[in-house]
């Protein structure tokens, strides 16, 4: 099983159809080459192996996240 977490547009490279992401805190490209829909800044996405799959809306988003960061909270420093 396969988990993603929501990562955050902050950059678009569409000569390359890719784009830069945020995912809590750490930034990287990632290919849009999969997706048929077109992103903009502040999108919401998940990602696979440096494919984006899917946008995903803002609220399902921070809820997502939320819980992410309530599970690191819970497991500690040695859980990174």
């Amino acid at each position: 099983m396969c988990l993603s977490i929501p990562s955050q547009v902050v950059e678009l490279h569409p000569e390359e159809n890719s784009v830069t992401v945020d995912t809590m805190g750490v930034k990287r490209t990632v290919s849009c080459h999969l997706l048929t829909e077109s992103l903009a800044l502040g999108d919401y996405v998940l990602i696979h192996i440096g494919f984006v799959m899917s946008k995903i809306d803002d609220k399902d988003a921070q809820e997502s996240l939320e819980m992410y960061r309530l599970l690191l909270a819970e497991a500690g420093p040695l859980a990174l």
